[in-house]
């Protein structure tokens, strides 16, 4: 048995769709997957959208910021908007933000939007979205690539790893949102069936978080 699965890695199944939603719940509390919540054509327009837009390089990986800027070296949203600013957020993500609370997953419809490409061997160390800036509900779609996200409760010690699938949904809330942390690997594959290894493509994710304070 590898490490990985000794910490509660679930490998990639043989089938396209990723782990099963009911399985992510009962290993991380507050913690919702929905393997195919974009269609492969939704989440092929997503991205095409989202390359169309322009990016960020402040860090080693890229990133676009929409409705307010998150300063990764504060750990913060800055109280000045005018310090803190993005482009609003447009109108293909407010459809995606709108969806999100119309179906019951967030509390209010998401107002800023944070998006991440990890290239095979990047990754983001492991961490809690900023609870003084952010509500209760974190909501994130992946595409591309499939890939793994880490999860940890540094309470216990224990570690649950979640195959993503491209178009999956990962919603946290509860003790997966204020205390568990998540993490990419920076890695170039990840742990495949039969003990086996699945390599990495560009994986994109899109992230929707609410404004504890919400500018104009």
């Amino acid at each position: 048995m590898s490490a990985e699965s000794e910490f509660g890695q679930l490998p990639f199944p043989e089938g396209p769709d990723g782990p099963d939603e009911p399985d992510a719940p009962a290993l991380v509390p507050g913690l919702r997957y929905v393997a195919d919540w974009l269609a492969p054509d939704a989440y092929g327009a997503l991205l095409a959208r989202i390359d169309a837009g322009a990016w960020s390089t402040e860090l080693k990986r890229r990133v676009q910021h929409y409705g307010r800027r998150y300063d990764y070296g504060r750990r913060s949203v800055a109280a000045d908007v005018r310090a803190a600013a993005a482009p609003p957020v447009p109108e293909w993500l407010r459809e995606l933000a709108a969806r999100l609370n119309g179906e019951g997953l967030m509390g209010r419809q998401a107002d800023q939007v944070i998006v991440n490409e990890y290239l095979p061997g990047q990754g983001i160390s492991a961490h809690v979205d900023c609870v003084p800036c952010f509500g209760p509900v974190v909501a994130a779609v992946s595409l591309g690539s499939r890939s793994v996200m880490d999860f940890s409760d540094p309470g216990t010690g224990t570690k649950v790893g979640v195959p993503l699938a491209p178009g999956s949904l990962c919603v946290m809330t509860g003790p997966a949102r204020l205390t568990w942390r998540h993490a990419i690997a920076a890695r170039k594959s990840d742990p495949g069936p039969a003990g086996g290894r699945v390599p990495r493509g560009r994986r994109v994710s899109v992230t929707f978080r609410t404004l504890i304070a919400p500018g104009p």
